[in-house]
């Protein structure tokens, strides 16, 4: 991998040490980041750094010194199966530094985004979920509120279609037009929470050809009063009769993770032409209940919401699968990067390390959420128990 390419056909290409990369690789999509290092005794290509800490991430390794270990203890196996002419590995602060000053953050963004959704099947799924999150680890007394990124994500595939980091003097509802506008929003669905429900950013995503979904709450009185008013319980009046109103409902039961979990959702077209919103189709009510049942304890909780899908798009049914799917970003990319990959232990304070993390932390979820595996733990620790299967898996997807 250290070898310049010596020619090219049609499945791979052919290096120096005889070595063979497929073009579809990991390693070869890393090629076509810029590496701002002077080449002056450089000893590894930047790609090949990123393919080692790939490796060692696939294993279960999520800190730098942790990295280094993992990669110094295979040296032998590494250097074997990637064609590297050195067996000194590099040092835990090497790969702190590329990370933090040789990588530019949004180019990295763009190239992850672009490998995962180059997959064969991947990217078809209709319904984006936006949401953003506090890498904790790069807080520090220079910088108390640390790298903010926000992400567009499907939540059915596990991918990231792309990310932005949101700069100290502004906040995700600033940089959401940012992240969509990347993408090819046409016969999509956008989905978002409270903060998301703004007026401009459902105008460019209708006119962009794709249609939303919001949650609404006190950010938006006067329509959250709406809401609340269309979906209020009416008290019955000895001789007049109730308005007629146009109520649908859908509801689901699932029992998981220890819980009973409850959902029920009431959907109105009747705000369509009362309500002053863009592109307003129907408003909903979403009613949960979540019952523990080791403890007994219950919560409950009411949540409101509004869509430019139409009735004839999005029946109770539907529409209640689209809000749950909001969830998915939150469970599925963000508690999965904090919890089993470890982002906001992980310090990383200098430059744009904790950025340049995290998009790494997209791409391995991506990667094994396309073949297949719902337990990252678990698809960890059999790839640390035999790496070569985790090379197999970069070599190409």
């Amino acid at each position: 991998m250290e070898s310049n390419t010596k020619d090219k056909g049609k499945k791979g290409e052919y290096l120096e040490t005889g070595i063979v990369f497929d073009v579809r690789s990991l390693y070869s999509w890393f090629m076509r980041l810029r590496d701002n290092r002077n080449p002056k005794g450089m000893r590894y290509t930047l790609a090949t750094i990123l393919v080692l800490i790939m490796l060692a991430k696939l294993c279960g390794e999520d800190k730098p010194s942790g990295i280094a270990e993992w990669v110094q203890s295979r040296a032998e196996l590494l250097v074997e199966v990637l064609g590297l002419r050195y067996a000194k590995m590099p040092h835990h602060s090497t790969y702190r530094r590329i990370l933090a000053d040789c990588v530019e953050a949004s180019e990295l963004d763009a190239l992850v985004s672009e490998y995962l959704t180059s997959q064969v099947g991947a990217g078809r799924s209709v319904v984006i979920a936006i949401d953003g999150k506090t890498v904790r680890g790069t807080i520090d007394q220079a910088n108390g509120r640390g790298e903010h990124l926000l992400a567009a994500y499907l939540p059915e595939e596990g991918i990231v279609l792309a990310q932005v980091a949101v700069d100290c003097k502004e906040n995700e509802i600033e940089a959401a037009p940012r992240v969509l506008e990347s993408l090819d929003l046409r016969r999509k669905i956008v989905i978002g929470d409270a903060m998301h429900t703004q007026r401009a950013l459902s105008i460019q995503i209708v006119q962009a050809g794709g249609e939303y979904v919001w949650l609404v709450k006190d950010n938006q009185p006067r329509i959250r009063w709406d809401l609340e008013k269309l979906f209020e319980v009416e008290e019955p009046i000895a001789g007049l009769a109730c308005l007629p109103k146009d109520f649908c409902s859908a509801q689901s039961i699932d029992k998981r993770h220890g819980r009973l979990e409850e959902r029920r959702i009431t959907v109105s077209s009747m705000l369509r032409d009362y309500v002053d919103w863009p592109y307003l189709e129907q408003a909903f009510k979403l009613e949960r209940r979540f019952t523990h049942l080791k403890s007994g304890k219950i919560h409950q909780d009411v949540v409101y919401g509004i869509t430019s899908l139409p009735k004839e798009k999005a029946d109770p049914k539907r529409l209640l699968g689209i809000v749950r799917s909001l969830w998915g970003i939150e469970n599925g990319l963000h508690y999965r990067r904090d919890v089993t990959l470890k982002e906001d232990a992980t310090r990383l304070t200098k430059g744009k390390a904790g950025h340049n993390m995290a998009t790494l932390n997209n791409l391995l979820l991506g990667m094994l959420a396309h073949k297949g595996y719902n337990n990252v733990a678990s698809a960890r620790r059999r790839f640390d128990a035999d790496p070569m299967a985790a090379f197999a898996l970069i070599s190409v997807l």
